[in-house]
């Protein structure tokens, strides 16, 4: 069986283990990111995550046998420094990367002291909370080059193949201020943005590499870190059609879309 390899939203901060108001905001979210073992159906034999939340000079894959938490956000309850997620980490899946990556021309460095951030935690703590499948993480690649990053996805394709679940983390609308109300209103923009991401994706993923020219792309993404991940999942997907598996158009104060995609 070939796993799918999905683009998913991880929220803001520790968004799903707080309050909100209002009180359902970010539960559409939670409740796709819950049932993510369902569309994938076969549980994987591993996990590899790119977030958002990164990014290294070169392509850079995580080491550490046992990575901890890095509670990489700021202002938050007390209780949402406590969280925990003990994924076991995986030296065969590192090499695999690395082995993949070099074949096809691309360097990856690696990283023995990194801890999984929020990109990763959060979500699969929704998604894999027993934390029970090794799991490790792979950077962006600092300049944000979506060409590099969707051929770093197709150079790991082969892992679909491997039982390896291929995570991008991001958000498919990342400019929180607006999310959260201030700054303008941006639904209409997101509304764009959204459409325009969906019919590309439909076309094949070449056409990502002109993101920056989509219909309000700068002011859904004033920097694109949040969805460089879908471009490394999208050269993952070997041609597989893009299936919107999430889609919101009113989350926020401001009345956002947001969607996720799965390949395969």
């Amino acid at each position: 069986m070939t796993t799918p390899t999905v683009y998913i939203p991880h929220g803001g901060g520790p968004c799903f283990f707080m309050d909100w108001n209002p009180a359902d905001m970010w539960d559409n979210m939670g409740a796709y990111l819950k049932r993510l073992p369902q569309d994938i159906g076969e549980k994987p034999k591993a996990i590899l995550v790119i977030s958002a939340h990164w990014e290294a000079s070169e392509f850079t894959v995580q080491t550490k046998p046992a990575p901890g938490l890095l509670f990489d956000y700021y202002g938050f309850p007390p209780h949402t420094y406590e969280l925990a997620w003990p994924a076991p980490g995986s030296q065969a899946l590192t090499q695999r990367v690395q082995e993949l990556a070099k074949a096809a021309g691309i360097t990856v460095a690696t990283d023995n002291e990194r801890d999984f951030d929020h990109g990763v935690f959060i979500p699969l703590l929704l998604a894999f909370p027993e934390a029970g499948i090794p799991t490790i993480q792979l950077s962006l690649k600092h300049g944000l080059d979506a060409a590099e990053h969707l051929a770093l996805g197709r150079a790991l394709a082969p892992l679909r193949d491997e039982g390896v679940l291929i995570v991008g983390s991001g958000m498919s609308y990342h400019s929180i201020p607006r999310l959260m109300g201030r700054g303008g209103n941006s639904g209409p923009a997101s509304h764009a943005f959204d459409a325009w991401l969906d019919s590309t994706l439909a076309a094949g993923p070449d056409g990502l590499t002109g993101w920056a020219s989509a219909p309000n792309a700068r002011d859904c993404h004033p920097r694109e870190e949040h969805l460089l991940p879908l471009m490394v999942v999208a050269g993952a997907g070997r041609g597989d059609p893009a299936r919107r598996t999430y889609h919101e158009d009113s989350l926020g104060q401001t009345g956002i879309a947001i969607s996720a995609y799965q390949f395969g």
